[in-house]
């Protein structure tokens, strides 16, 4: 094997091009570890913020009108796929958190409504207080307070 200056210089190229190439990939797997990170906050606390939504609102709400609440009030970062928030929904009225109804609607299929119950409120309660206390260990440790 010759070596000579247009050998160190190709290993150059290529050894600054598997730079490039591994910076990339680190950055790739910052945004994948980023999303599957916020992925997995968003589902410890979806059952949390659709009771609190719920808790909020004066009238029974349909999962689309949920899902917008969430999208203003959240400020996107709660906003997900209106599919997924379904099946929460319904482990919640399955729990006696909530209730429903299903009304016909006039520009579609008929909708299911759903309303926080009282053992829903007592819940919510409860799981704001934790969720509370939660955070504030968190932020306390994130700030250097451990």
């Amino acid at each position: 094997m010759t070596s000579g200056p247009c050998t160190s210089v190709k290993f150059a190229l290529w050894f600054t091009q598997l730079q490039a190439v591994v910076q990339v990939s680190k950055v790739d797997d910052s945004v994948s570890q980023l999303k599957k990170f916020q992925k997995e906050l968003s589902s410890g606390t979806v059952s949390l913020v659709l009771l609190a939504v719920l808790g909020q609102s004066r009238q029974p709400m349909y999962g689309y009108q949920i899902a917008k609440r969430l999208e203003e009030v959240g400020e996107g970062v709660l906003a997900g796929k209106q599919s997924a928030l379904y099946p929460v929904l319904r482990n919640l009225e399955g729990a006696g958190l909530l209730a429903s109804e299903v009304e016909p609607s006039v520009s579609g299929p008929p909708r299911r409504y759903y309303r926080i119950t009282k053992p829903g409120r007592e819940v919510l309660r409860e799981w704001v207080a934790a969720w509370n206390a939660t955070r504030d260990s968190v932020d306390n440790v994130l700030q250097g307070g451990v």
